[in-house]
């Protein structure tokens, strides 16, 4: 059986850096050998929960501008594969939700950075699915629930995104997080870890700086699906750490 995850992406810098946390992540890969990865990653979105559908191999995208340049010289090869799309979907439209297919975009940074530091190799399968900031917690939540029996199937849910993601407040350099940053992180894990689903849905209003972390939703909506797929009655804590005072480097396993 596998568990779903939800990982920080971080900066794109990451998908160059050895740290304490990329091991984390490659320690993940080691113990884990899916069959397929479905991502929902924070950079696609979508009013309608969108399937990508793309047959072979997926176009590297480098959805970010003025970074070291080799990062725009990475390829993470990964294939598709529209049988796995198609269960997907199923799943989602038996649920209620509505679903698009898209056979031609590529793998965003959201995906292949955090990827390629779990399974460097490619090797595995992935279908990329959308997010929709603007659903609330709750049906975040139900989307990753709809697909909860993949795990049984050996296939692995990610959400890709971040907790505390405040572009506007970086520290560049700044080593310690800011105190707000941990609070809100504190509370979120308190409240995965006790499954407090009820009030992990009105963080907005009961979480601690809410507004600073979560500026807009888009990085944070991830989590939500990923913990709704979860399987397993504990919630591991991979890896927790900072960078710039206000970028969560968080990884979780549901």
């Amino acid at each position: 059986m596998m568990p779903s995850l939800f990982i920080c992406h971080g900066s794109p810098m990451m998908a160059i850096q050895h740290t304490p946390y990329t091991a984390s992540l490659a320690e993940i890969g080691r113990q884990f050998q899916p069959k397929a990865i479905v991502i929902f990653t924070a950079h696609w979105e979508s009013s309608v929960t969108t399937i990508s559908f793309v047959e072979g191999i997926y176009e590297t995208m480098y959805d970010f501008g003025g970074f070291d340049p080799e990062l725009y010289r990475i390829n993470y090869p990964a294939r598709g594969l529209p049988v796995v799309a198609e269960l997907v979907e199923q799943r989602l439209e038996a649920a209620g939700i509505r679903t698009n297919r898209d056979a031609v975009r590529g793998l965003d940074h959201g995906a292949w950075v955090v990827l390629r530091k779990i399974f460097p190799d490619a090797s595995i399968p992935v279908v990329q699915v959308s997010v929709n900031p603007y659903l609330s917690p709750r049906e975040q939540f139900e989307i990753g629930a709809a697909l909860r029996d993949l795990g049984n199937q050996e296939i692995m849910v990610i959400g890709s995104g971040g907790t505390s993601h405040n572009l506007r407040n970086i520290k560049w350099g700044q080593i310690e997080p800011e105190p707000w940053t941990v609070a809100f992180d504190d509370w979120l894990l308190e409240g995965a870890a006790h499954k407090d689903y009820e009030k992990l849905f009105e963080y907005e209003t009961l979480a601690p700086h809410a507004r600073l972390a979560v500026p807009r939703a888009e990085h944070f909506v991830p989590f939500y699906i990923a913990m709704g797929a979860g399987k397993s009655s504990t919630t591991k804590v991979w890896h927790r750490s900072y960078e710039f005072g206000t970028l969560s480097l968080i990884s979780l396993e549901f």
